[in-house]
């Protein structure tokens, strides 16, 4: 096994993930923006409207962080660290803004059904608080 074999198994881990998380989000960002905005043009309502307008400003930011993705992948060896930090800082920043179209999907949930909106709201609190406490660093105590 050579060198570049093991960098992709480690790369896989965490950063595929990431994408792929982050291709959901535009797969569903854009369903919702193809089917909503049908709906909103045969009967227009005011928080589809807001709702469409926050998934349509997060959707360049999950472009630009494919862009970003496959650059650092087209590029792997050959960036300055300084120029991998600010395109990593430009990633994390891409995917806080993207995150933020759960709220527009959120919104649409609401329009659609009161309790599909607040059963969607109570399983998207309960997932931040679990992934919180997954991602938080682990610390080993002496026993």
């Amino acid at each position: 096994m050579d060198d570049n074999s093991v960098n992709v198994e480690s790369r896989t881990s965490a950063q595929d993930k990431r994408w792929t998380i982050m291709a959901a989000l535009l797969g569903t960002n854009t369903a919702f923006m193809l089917f909503q905005g049908i709906a909103q043009e045969t009967n227009p309502e005011l928080i589809r409207e807001v709702a469409l307008a926050i998934i349509a400003a997060t959707m360049p930011f999950q472009g630009i962080y494919f862009l970003i993705y496959t650059f650092l992948l087209e590029h792997d060896g050959e960036l300055s660290s300084s120029r991998i930090d600010k395109l990593k800082l430009a990633s994390a920043i891409c995917q806080i803004i993207s995150y933020m179209s759960i709220l527009g999907l959120g919104m649409m949930w609401f329009n659609i059904s009161q309790y599909v909106g607040i059963a969607f709201s109570l399983s998207m609190v309960l997932a931040i608080i679990l992934i919180r406490l997954v991602m938080s660093p682990v610390t080993i105590t002496d026993v």
